[in-house]
């Protein structure tokens, strides 16, 4: 007889099956949806730097090395080349208006001289003859002019006797004629002469001025030649300091070279070099101040130099009320240069972040400090300790300010 089977009870193979794939979908399912992928950087808490993020007022201001310089320097360019014999006045001396400082010789400066002298007897000369010449044509002008006027007067007594014995019948008609005609001829004969005289007096004076001219030129050229001699004596154009000299006994120097410098010591001015970065906020009458043995200096921006050099730009300041005592040229300070009025503002202490991220984010702790989340900011000014935060900082809040170099590309840090 047929007996029943009765089915066994409990967990089958087909059930763990079904149950351990629930199981995975739901972890996966958890995994997309609920789980943080951000990735992740593990860091020693002590071994950064966290700075509280504040409310303060942000001074607008940069701090720049600058070096004292002479208000005034005078460049030493030689007027006349040649060699240098003999140096009286070293470098770093205080040096009067006229002093000589250096003496150059030149011998073909000597033989020019000469000639010009040669040629300066030459036109003297010259002229001397030409004067006599000149008073020598005058007397004979003079002589032509009594015979012509000689002969004039007695061609027309001659003419008006026979006139009137013409007219008397007492000569031929052709005798009458023929002293008519010598007398317009004379008369002719003088205007000719008269003409000749004064074409030949103006050329004469023509001759005369264009040879005083020539003299007198060479007279200058002469004396202009003779002053380059004492150019030759390089001399101190004014009161100063000699600085930089650069010359040697039996060196050769040419003509506009450049010895050295004339520093003017009545006051000075301070020249720094600044970041590119500032170019478009730096002007002229800004304030800026330093410290020295516990006394603070006002200065403001002289100049402000266009040219941009290696990334820097130079200004040039002078000093507003006293200068420190015992400045001397080639000093150096830290300067603090006012760019703008102070104003309220969230700050954020500088550090090495800014290097890795350009300002543009930084990782922001939690409350309970054990995390550090990357959060997007804006910066505005800055200043030697501070960013001026425009946006995604408030104050209180805790940030890693030192450098981001190790971090790579990960999201959060954990802290330990």
């Amino acid at each position: 007889m047929d007996r029943i089977i009765e089915k066994k009870k409990g967990l089958k193979m087909k059930h763990l099956y079904i149950v351990g794939g629930v199981l995975l979908f739901l972890l996966l399912l958890y995994q997309i949806l609920l789980a943080d992928h951000q990735s992740v950087y593990r860091a020693e808490k002590d071994k950064l730097t966290v700075s509280a993020v504040e409310d303060g007022q942000f001074n607008d201001y940069i701090t720049i090395i600058g070096q004292v310089e002479p208000i005034t320097t005078i460049y030493l360019d030689v007027e006349e080349g040649g060699k240098i014999e003999e140096i009286y006045i070293e470098e770093g001396e205080m040096v009067k208006e006229g002093d000589v400082i250096l003496k150059l010789r030149n011998t073909d400066l000597n033989t020019t001289i000469m000639n010009i002298e040669s040629q300066l007897s030459y036109h003297a000369n010259e002229l001397r003859n030409t004067q006599i010449q000149i008073e020598q044509q005058q007397i004979q002008n003079r002589q032509q002019k009594l015979e012509i006027d000689l002969k004039v007067v007695q061609a027309k007594r001659k003419f008006k006797q026979y006139e009137r014995l013409f007219e008397e019948d007492l000569v031929a008609k052709e005798e009458y004629l023929q002293a008519k005609e010598s007398y317009e001829l004379s008369l002719k004969e003088q205007e000719l002469t008269y003409q000749k005289m004064v074409q030949d007096s103006i050329f004469r004076t023509n001759q005369r001025l264009s040879m005083d001219r020539s003299l007198e030129n060479t007279r200058l050229s002469l004396s202009m030649t003779r002053e380059r001699l004492e150019n030759l004596n390089v001399k101190a154009p004014v009161d100063g300091q000699l600085g930089l000299l650069d010359a040697e006994i039996g060196q050769s120097i040419s003509q506009g070279q450049r010895l050295g410098l004339i520093h003017i010591l009545t006051d000075f001015k301070i020249n720094a070099r600044i970041d590119e970065h500032y170019i478009d906020r730096v002007r002229r009458e800004l304030p800026a101040a330093f410290d020295r043995g516990g006394t603070t200096y006002q200065l403001n921006v002289k100049k402000v130099y266009p040219e941009v050099r290696e990334g820097q730009f130079k200004i040039d300041m002078v000093f507003e009320g006293e200068n420190p005592d015992n400045i001397r040229t080639g000093q150096t300070y830290h300067i603090k240069l006012e760019l703008g009025e102070s104003e309220k503002a969230v700050l954020l202490p500088r550090g090495g972040f800014f290097q890795s991220t350009g300002g543009q984010w930084v990782f922001v702790l939690n409350e309970n400090e054990t995390e550090a989340v990357k959060r997007p900011i804006r910066i505005g000014k800055q200043n030697p300790q501070y960013y001026e935060v425009l946006e995604g900082l408030q104050a209180g809040e805790k940030v890693i300010t030192s450098s981001y170099e190790l971090f790579g590309e990960n999201d959060k840090i954990v802290l330990r």
